[in-house]
């Protein structure tokens, strides 16, 4: 009677730590993957405003063709670059990351040589574009803030016991984050 009744109690004990845990997993898990998506869904919307600048940017008289052509070439390249949220290791991510900084230097550049064009400037097209561009900055960083915590959350429960018993068992992986760009960390130097 005694073993039936330790049975019954490890059974329970198990099935009950299985289905709340996995359950639990889950559910983070996903909440990680709909963060990718709207860190996706960002950087998508940036992609998407930038032939319509480089558009009226062209309009300007001489303006400099490698620095359009150098944002392009990024856009390209950082489109190019998908990443499923199952797949979001820290190697992938670092290459994802690379091509985003690498379409966000360009377009920097773009809007430093703007400078150089009051007409430009001064047009309400490439005003509206700025203020969107400037926007879409500030939803990537909001979103991806939100995605990184959703995979501190996740990656906090499958490292949890008894959690972790279950993640290695049901292949739950660790997920990594968004670190900031190299050389993020010095000040930048203002000279007049």
């Amino acid at each position: 009677m005694k073993n039936i009744i330790r049975l019954f109690i490890i059974l329970f004990a198990a099935s009950s730590l299985t289905s709340c845990g996995y359950n639990t997993m889950v559910e983070k898990r996903e909440a990680v993957n709909g963060a990718w998506g709207n860190v996706e869904s960002a950087y998508q919307r940036r992609a998407d405003l930038i032939p319509n600048l480089v558009n009226t940017v062209k309009g300007a008289a001489n303006f400099e063709q490698s620095t359009l052509t150098a944002v392009v070439e990024a856009r390209a390249k950082a489109t190019s670059i998908q990443l499923k949220a199952e797949d979001l290791t820290e190697e992938n991510l670092q290459k994802y990351q690379e091509a985003q900084d690498g379409l966000k230097g360009a377009l920097k550049s773009l809007l430093m040589v703007t400078e150089n064009y009051p007409e430009l400037k001064a047009t309400a097209a490439f005003q509206e574009l700025q203020a969107q561009l400037e926007g879409t900055e500030n939803r990537i960083n909001t979103e991806r803030n939100r995605f990184n915590d959703a995979v501190k959350d996740y990656n906090a429960t499958i490292a949890s016991f008894p959690q972790l018993l279950m993640a290695k068992m049901f292949g739950f992986t660790p997920k990594a984050y968004f670190k900031a760009a190299a050389g993020a960390d010095a000040a930048p130097e203002v000279k007049f």
